[in-house]
């Protein structure tokens, strides 16, 4: 049938995750174990059997480019962003600390629930509970800012403090946690559990490559994501001041993106074609990083958790080794796996994920060989959970293959 008219499909979609938001319950606490020193023998099999095994998976064949080896990360994912296919990866569902790229299940779970022309008025409460040693945008008590400033504070400095500020406008932090749970278990990231909505390390907080690399797909199907995650400066509210008559005045200051495949640095140009999404780096997590950019009319998700390698900005280098055999492999190698559609998506009526069984119970791919295939791929899809939701999803859910990326990447100089 064909979409409906766009902005019956905003309104649709806003209705329906404000109602998920109310109607979903979370799920009973995920056992969380302490990361490994090295990945489990037997991983998860969501999105194929070989993506449950250690190492690396990749189909080799003539004509397809060698892997990049200058890899050190600690698990790692290359996937087309629109077909789901999941080109090559490596320890893609060991569960380790995901750090700041965890803000992108915070921002796909809670974006949808505010107006970025709302505003709100800081209490000091809103800030409490912020870890020490906090990344933070600069968010003063008593000041008031919309939620469009909120979430440039999110994607733009990892702001913790804008995280907190939302969470307190989202009821609560253990509100939000439990949503974000709740979020993560539809998406089928069922590696994931948040104990803190920022990312900040917490005993059993973990995450996967596959998962983030969930959260980066199911997110950038939404405009103001998109738009905040490829951003890469803008000017921030300040404090406000009184001069020498009483007048107040407030101005602002520039923050930029610290994710350096999209704003550079120093030794390291910005990537050809990026468009996002975000980084993160915490003690127990090292450095992590999801990235999406586009080439030729393809699109292609890369994430990359805790490089080895003390190189400086190693986690971005790795990233562009993994981008650049994406584009040369993509259309040449056979997928390993697939990333799966939200649960919600299938209830909704789409078809069917071909790595599910009839019984709907997970599937994992046929093939184990190392060099076999895994899983065909699919398309984007939007999910809308809720059984009271279903009639409503029907003519909201959308099924993305050419969501379009901002015009900031398009201006990128190509390779």
């Amino acid at each position: 049938m064909p979409a409906p008219p766009r902005t019956v499909r905003r309104s649709l979609l806003v209705a329906s995750a404000a109602l998920l938001s109310l109607s979903v319950t979370a799920p009973a606490a995920l056992a969380a174990p302490a990361p490994t020193a090295t990945p489990p023998a037997h991983m998860s099999g969501v999105g194929g059997a070989r993506l449950a095994q250690p190492g690396t998976q990749v189909a080799l064949a003539p004509g397809v480019p060698a892997l990049p080896k200058e890899l050190t990360a600690r698990s790692w994912i290359v996937a087309d962003a629109e077909s789901g296919q999941v080109l090559a990866a490596h320890n893609a569902h060991w569960r380790l600390p995901p750090a700041s790229t965890l803000k992108m299940l915070f921002a796909d779970t809670v974006l949808p629930k505010f107006p970025k022309t709302q505003t709100h008025k800081v209490t000091p409460g809103d800030l409490a509970g912020m870890g020490e040693g906090s990344s933070l945008v600069g968010i003063k008590e008593n000041e008031t800012y919309s939620v469009h400033d909120l979430w440039l504070g999110v994607f733009l400095r990892s702001g913790n403090d804008a995280v907190h500020v939302l969470s307190a406008m989202n009821s609560g932090v253990a509100r939000t946690v439990q949503d974000m749970n709740a979020h993560a278990q539809d998406l089928q990231a069922l590696d994931t559990h948040v104990v803190s909505p920022d990312g900040y390390d917490a005993p059993g907080q973990v995450s996967s490559a596959y998962d983030l690399t969930l959260f980066a797909r199911s997110g950038l199907q939404k405009k103001d994501f998109r738009e905040y995650c490829s951003t890469v400066r803008a000017a921030f509210p300040g404090e406000t001041t009184k001069n020498k008559r009483g007048r107040s005045s407030r101005g602002s200051f520039e923050i930029q993106n610290t994710n350096r495949l999209l704003a550079g640095d120093a030794g390291l140009p910005v990537y050809p074609g990026i468009a996002g999404v975000k980084n993160g780096y915490t003690t127990n997590a090292g450095n992590t990083f999801t990235g999406v950019a586009e080439r030729d009319g393809r699109v292609l998700l890369v994430t990359v958790m805790n490089p080895q390698s003390s190189v400086h900005d190693e986690v971005y280098r790795e990233t562009g080794r993994l981008f650049d055999w994406g584009f040369k492999a993509a259309g040449k190698v056979q997928p390993v796996g697939t990333l799966v559609r939200p649960r919600s998506a299938q209830a909704a009526g789409a078809q069917p994920d071909p790595s599910a069984p009839a019984d709907g119970t997970q599937g994992t791919a046929k093939t184990a060989s190392a060099a076999g295939s895994g899983s065909g791929g699919m398309g984007i899809a939007l999910g809308i959970a809720g059984g009271v939701l279903v009639l409503l999803a029907a003519g909201a859910f959308l099924v993305n293959r050419r969501w379009p990326l901002p015009e900031l990447m398009r201006r990128r100089p190509r390779p």
